[in-house]
């Protein structure tokens, strides 16, 4: 089914299923509860989940399978931006064109840029993305200011043509009517679910752009790739040139990098050069390394994992620290809300600092690697204990999940 073999289809049909279940799945706790803070089923942070799980699924496809480190890929972030808000000015608000131009943009600009930084490999080669990345960042502030509107950022005012609008159209994103920002909320209980058309918009162009990683992964193609990451010397030695598969890798990686940054437009109508910056770029190397480098579910759950405490624990103040902790004696709850006070609000980044450290020094594999030693502690648990040793060693096959 698909194309894929029978375990991928599974594999598959779970991804989309949670993607789906979503804005259910993040609404673990009901609205009056202290703990409704950790909700995450909320339309503009399940946006986020989408669109940076696919910039971490493309960027995946070059640093996972290919070895090839880039730092430079915020920059095609922001071409794809700046693509689908010009075409918001020139032709109307519909979201379809401009995203559609913007991976094709993005394409052209990342095979530019991969031809000239992969004639060098290694650390070479990163500092050359990212030199290029700061040089996109410097012209959207300064020379381009005409097109990218420098430090103010892009945006749609009632004097651009959008010859396409017609009388009656949305004045805000859309796909052929059908607004990005419209919501339908249930209340179940204490419950309150929103279902977001603008994230079910991103959660769909998310699992085509997963399907088509997942056949990457299993193509020729991929297996080529992961070649050239084991030894990319002794290929070129078998005779043959390596250089068309990593700029192939480079330029689908810089593809899904502009479709999220589309993406972003779409959910906002405004672009800024600050998507361009070095720490979008590093950023998304955090997410695919703390989710499970070269791995399928890594980057999308690496993704996930940092958008969250980004919005979920940036909120987190002094006030409701107090209201957790109300019913302590008055010292002892004004000791703890101040230990509590540099990893929450403002210090948010230390949290997610020490749990990436934490991630890095006892899960060397990311996240996924996590989920594989409790897939195995279960099964083990299920089967009565550890297994008699094998005196063939014979090599067993590695949960699904991390491939």
């Amino acid at each position: 089914m698909f194309g894929l073999s029978a375990r991928d289809t599974r594999f598959l049909l779970i991804v989309i299923a949670l993607t789906l279940l979503t804005p259910i799945l993040l609404q673990p706790f009901p609205e009056g509860s202290s703990l409704a803070q950790f909700n995450a089923g909320y339309p503009d942070l399940m946006q986020k989940f989408a669109i940076f799980g696919i910039f971490a699924i493309g960027f995946n496809i070059l640093f996972g399978l290919t070895g090839y480190l880039s730092f430079g890929h915020a920059a095609f972030l922001g071409v794809g931006s700046y693509t689908v808000v010009w075409m918001y000015k020139l032709l109307g608000y519909n979201v379809l064109p401009g995203l559609l131009l913007s991976v094709v943009i993005s394409a052209a600009f990342a095979l530019l840029i991969g031809f000239i930084s992969l004639r060098r490999s290694g650390i070479y080669f990163s500092i050359l993305t990212l030199a290029f990345a700061q040089m996109s960042y410097n012209l959207a502030y300064s020379v381009l200011t005409p097109i990218t509107n420098g430090e103010t950022g892009l945006q749609v005012y009632a004097s651009d043509p959008q010859i396409l609008a017609g009388s009656g159209a949305p004045t805000s994103p859309h796909l052929f009517g059908l607004v990005m920002r419209n919501s339908a909320q249930v209340d179940l209980g204490g419950w309150v679910f929103t279902f977001n058309v603008g994230y079910y918009f991103c959660a769909v162009i998310a699992i085509l752009a997963f399907y088509l990683s997942l056949r990457i992964f299993r193509s020729p193609f991929g297996m080529m790739l992961r070649a050239i990451k084991t030894n990319q010397t002794r290929m070129n030695y078998t005779g043959l040139n390596s250089r068309p598969y990593t700029l192939a890798a480079f330029v689908i990686s810089g593809m899904y990098a502009g479709l999220a940054g589309g993406l972003l437009a779409a959910m906002d109508p405004l672009a800024g050069a600050e998507r361009m910056q070095w720490t979008a770029s590093g950023e998304v190397v955090l997410m695919t390394i703390l989710g499970g480098a070269g791995t399928l579910m890594g980057p999308v759950l690496g993704a996930g994992f940092i958008k969250y405490f980004e919005n979920i624990f940036s909120k987190i103040n002094d006030g409701i620290l107090h209201g957790w902790f109300a019913v302590l004696p008055d010292g002892i709850e004004d000791f703890i809300v101040a230990c509590f006070h540099p990893f929450v609000g403002k210090g948010w980044h230390l949290t997610l600092g020490i749990l990436f450290m934490l991630v890095v020094i006892f899960l060397p594999g990311g996240l996924v690697e996590g989920m594989q030693r409790i897939w195995r502690l279960v099964r083990r648990r299920k089967s009565g204990g550890p297994k008699r040793k094998d005196p063939e060693h014979r090599p067993t096959a590695a949960p699904h999940m991390a491939e």
